[in-house]
């Protein structure tokens, strides 16, 4: 990174001309106020030293002029800014398709679901800091909650803010397909990935899964199905007549769907049915191909005002203690 130096209103810098000009009248003024004295001979005074008071004297308009240039510098308000830069790093674009269907709300893993497929997500996040990434969520319908980004702490907020409800119920998995293919289609880079996770049998949408993953393939993305729930029945939490109770429920996934979803995009289907096995998931797409991708940074720039004008408060602070105090003559 290549940090700089900017002025927010460099016109004021053109008040730091008055600077030797006022130093130029403080030295003619000392001149004009020293008297003159006719002795045959200076050796009376050779000895005579000028004391402390003498130096701190005229030190106080030099304290007054650093004051000055400060606040001048404070009114052409500094910044630095970290500069553009472009760098070739190596990486994927992916994009996490996840389902927030209220089955997401299944307590066979900690503390459900939907909690673990994000926990998961975001330490997947955190092992790949080159790569962009992007989150789209479906349900009942699909649609972007960020688009492939390499901004980790803006996604991984964004991901804290899913919660079941946030869309209608259903698993509409064509649209959430076609939605993550959507943000991909774009990408230049020669690894693109979906990793589509999901609890569910498809039965809303208006596109079928598998005319989604037959796009996703014209454009070369691969896609990872997770099939997210433990075999047979699993506790769900329901609103009941006498409050929210849990209940055992049969587990619906459509495993031979997403079987043919990820062969026909040369991806992988897997089965998680706890947290560490969805982790393992993860850490098995970590190791797939990497590609370089490009990456424009930028940085926002910081206000470096304050401290001048703090320093330029002390200098006239102790100007005038000096002044008033150390300087002051009793009559």
């Amino acid at each position: 990174m290549i940090k700089s130096l900017t002025f927010g209103n460099p016109g004021f810098l053109f008040l730091l001309l008055a600077i030797p000009v006022l130093a130029a009248w403080y030295f003619y003024r000392v001149r004009k106020q020293t008297a003159d004295l006719q002795v045959s001979s200076i050796e009376a005074f050779a000895k005579v030293g000028r004391n402390l008071k003498f130096y701190v004297n005229h030190g106080l308009y030099v304290m007054r002029l650093l004051a000055i240039i400060l606040l001048i510098l404070a009114l052409s308000r500094p910044q630095t800014s970290l500069s553009r830069q472009d760098i070739s790093v190596e990486g994927i674009d992916l994009v996490i398709a996840l389902d927030v269907s209220g089955s997401m709300k299944a307590q066979d893993f900690r503390p459900d679901r939907l909690e673990a497929a994000k926990d998961v997500a975001m330490e997947f996040i955190d092992g790949r800091p080159n790569d962009r990434i992007g989150l789209v969520i479906f349900s009942g319908e699909a649609f972007t909650q960020c688009p492939i980004t390499t901004d980790h702490a803006v996604l991984k907020n964004l991901f804290r803010d899913i919660h079941n409800g946030m869309i209608d119920d259903g698993t509409a998995l064509g649209d959430g397909l076609a939605t993550a293919v959507n943000r991909l289609r774009g990408s230049k880079a020669l690894s693109k990935v979906i990793i589509l996770l999901t609890d569910g049998v498809n039965n809303m949408g208006s596109l079928d899964p598998r005319s989604a993953s037959e796009i996703a393939k014209l454009y070369g993305i691969r896609i990872y199905t997770v099939g997210i729930g433990t075999m047979g029945q699993a506790p769900i939490p329901v609103q009941t007549p006498f409050g929210m109770q849990t209940q055992m429920m049969k587990v619906e996934i459509d495993e031979p769907l997403l079987m043919e979803i990820a062969k026909a995009t040369d991806g992988k289907y897997f089965r998680a049915t706890n947290n560490a096995k969805l982790r393992a998931i993860y850490q098995e797409i970590d190791k797939m191909e990497k590609s370089k991708i490009d990456v424009t940074e930028f940085r926002k720039r910081k206000e470096e005002f304050l401290p001048l004008v703090l320093f330029a408060f002390i200098l006239v602070a102790v100007e005038m203690l000096l002044r008033y105090l150390y300087l002051k003559n009793i009559p």
